[in-house]
This record gives C-alpha cells, structure tokens and sequence, in this order.
C-alpha cells in the first residue's frame, strides 16, 4: 500500500520532481541533446552543431597517438567549409596521459598542433563518473549499433546531421585513413545511415 496515493496532491508534489528528474535522464535521443563545457569553461549546447557532420574524440596530450591533432586539425580544415566540425574531448582515464589543467591543454594544443577545432573541458568517458555525453555513445541502450567502451585516447565517434552516431573509429585509425575519410564524406553528402 503506498500512502503518496492516500496523502494526494500532496504526495504528488514530492514525487513528481523525481519523476521529471528519472525521466529527463534518459531522453537524451541524439548528440545534440548534450550541453558541455568548453575548454574555456563556457556552457556549449551540442545543439548549435545540428546540421553539421561531427567526429567526436576523446583526445589526450601525453599519449603515443598525440599525433593525430595534426591529422584531426588537417581533416577539420579541409572539411569545415563543407560542414564538418572535429569536437575534442581531454580524458585522463587512459595511463594518466591528459594530467593538465584546461588552460594547459590549450596552450599545448594550439603550439604544439595549431589546434583550430573546438576544444572542451577535461571530462570522464569511461567508468565511475562517465560523462552524460559519454553516456549516451557508449550504452547499449542509446547506442546499440556502436555502443562499447572507449578502449583508449583517441577514440572517434562519427555523428550526422541530426546527431545521430553513424560511425565509431578505434583509436588507432588515423584520421587520415581511408574507411574514416569514407565515412565522414558520405556524412557529408547525406548518406549516412
């Protein structure tokens, strides 16, 4: 017997910001759902990138795949024009490879590697603490087709247009590989499915 029933509106007054807060939880339906903080600290609704094509990456400064800034910079500079956007992500779940502070990673990103795509703040994308966003890529649930880990830096999630996730790269795939390339022009064009 459940006395909320027997108290009324009352009772009702008290379960329904769970109830709103349980549901809002998990009506995320597309990437651009997500709000997250960018490497200035500045609130950015993914929303604002819909209509573009975005490769999401978890990136990192002290890795052995560092390098690709140069090959996610070049990719983002030869595709901005024709609506990609690259959206680096700074994690330090992987051997402690992204310790510094975000005044730090932009520093490093824009001397080292001209970094011109948009940087976010450091965030979790794999175990206790996962960010939403992470969340969201990686279940099963809300990502059946391409749900998985992030095995390590440098993982690349491919997103369309309305935010849909239509393509996962594995960290070694270099932003210059062939089948990556492939995937974000058919995104591009509108092929994506």
């Amino acid at each position: 017997m459940l006395r909320p029933l027997i108290l009324g509106g009352m009772a009702l007054s008290l379960v329904l910001p769970f109830v709103t807060r349980f549901a809002s939880a998990g009506e995320e339906k597309s990437v651009l759902d997500f709000k997250v903080k960018d490497i200035d600290g500045k609130e950015v609704n993914l929303a604002n990138f819909k209509g573009k094509t975005i490769l999401v990456v978890n990136v990192a400064s002290k890795c052995g795949l560092t390098p690709q800034y140069d090959g996610l910079e070049a990719l983002y500079e030869k595709y901005k024009d024709k609506g990609l956007v690259v959206l680096g992500f700074p994690a330090n779940e992987f051997g402690g490879q992204e310790p510094g502070t975000e005044s730090e990673i932009k520093q490093f990103c824009s001397s080292k590697y001209n970094v011109t795509f948009p940087m976010f703040s450091k965030i979790v994308v794999k175990g206790q603490g996962i960010h939403p966003l992470y969340q969201y890529l990686t279940s099963k649930e809300t990502n059946p087709k391409f749900a998985g880990d992030i095995a390590w830096n440098f993982n690349k999630f491919l997103i369309d247009g309305h935010g849909h996730v239509v393509g996962r790269f594995e960290p070694k795939t270099a932003p210059d590989d062939a089948s990556l390339v492939k995937a974000i022009e058919a995104a591009l064009a509108g092929e994506a499915h």
